[in-house]
């Protein structure tokens, strides 16, 4: 009975570490992928949890896990602001690539390519064809740069930083993340200005063509012009928007894991 009484000690601040870990596989790229299925998430979080539990374990605040059996009105709030945690470093690491996605959403608006939109599974909604091509560039990048390391060593140093059931609701990043959704428009804008500047050129030569040669067809030309235009501009200027998203990823990273280590402040 000793046995199992110790077990049962265990059993709150186990299933808190869990939801910390799971919250990182509600928002994270990659991980929070439709794709993968839910149950396999709780396994993977389930995993991550019993390699991490037994070092902090011996660490446990008696004052938040006094002997005995918690009750399910104290923990629930708990578990909340344990996933918080996870939750919040995802997120903020999703930020640039969701800025890619928007950026080729306003592409292919521009080039004409809204109606060519497509079922995205991973997303669970309609996607633009050079959005999903831009996020899947953005995805390679931020595990290029290795994104999915800095999230899970950000989210294992929280657990030195701050005890599990020991963050408070202030310690949201919400500042962090409103500078982080302004950068990223800035982001999806630097993306789509050399194919907005293209595009915006191609309509005025298409204005003064159909103005003194109103003979041309110029819509039906112009159409697979524009598309095509806008293409090549995008291929040559890819090196260019690499840099930019690099940085960005860099930049949401170091943030992320500047987050995580001030928990502790």
């Amino acid at each position: 009975m000793q046995g199992w009484s110790a077990i049962l000690d265990h059993s709150g601040p186990f299933l808190l570490c869990y939801f910390r870990m799971l919250g990182l596989f509600m928002a994270a790229p990659l991980l929070s992928s439709l794709i993968i299925p839910a149950r396999l998430k709780a396994l993977l979080a389930m995993m991550l949890t019993a390699a991490v539990y037994p070092m902090l374990s011996v660490s446990l605040s008696p004052t938040l896990f006094p002997k005995g059996d918690l009750e399910i009105v104290t923990l629930l709030p708990m578990v909340v602001v344990e996933s918080i945690i996870g939750f919040s470093i995802g997120l903020l690491a999703t930020v640039p690539l969701t800025a890619l996605e928007m950026a080729g959403t306003m592409m292919g608006q521009q080039m004409g390519l809204g109606l060519a939109r497509v079922y995205n599974p991973e997303a669970d909604y309609d996607i633009d064809v050079l959005g999903q091509l831009l996020f899947y560039i953005g995805s390679g990048l931020f595990f290029a740069l290795g994104g999915l390391e800095v999230m899970l060593r950000s989210l294992l140093d929280t657990f030195s930083l701050v005890p599990i059931g020991g963050m408070r609701s202030g310690e949201t990043p919400l500042d962090l993340l409103v500078s982080l959704i302004s950068s990223s428009f800035e982001l999806a804008m630097r993306v789509t200005a050399p194919v907005a500047g293209i595009i915006l050129l191609l309509v005025l030569v298409f204005a003064a063509i159909g103005k003194t040669m109103p003979q041309i067809n110029i819509m039906s030309v112009g159409f697979a012009i524009k598309i095509l235009a806008g293409v090549m501009i995008l291929a040559a200027s890819l090196y260019a928007v690499q840099a930019a998203v690099g940085e960005s990823i860099v930049e949401a990273l170091v943030q992320v894991r500047d987050w995580a280590a001030g928990l502790g402040g």
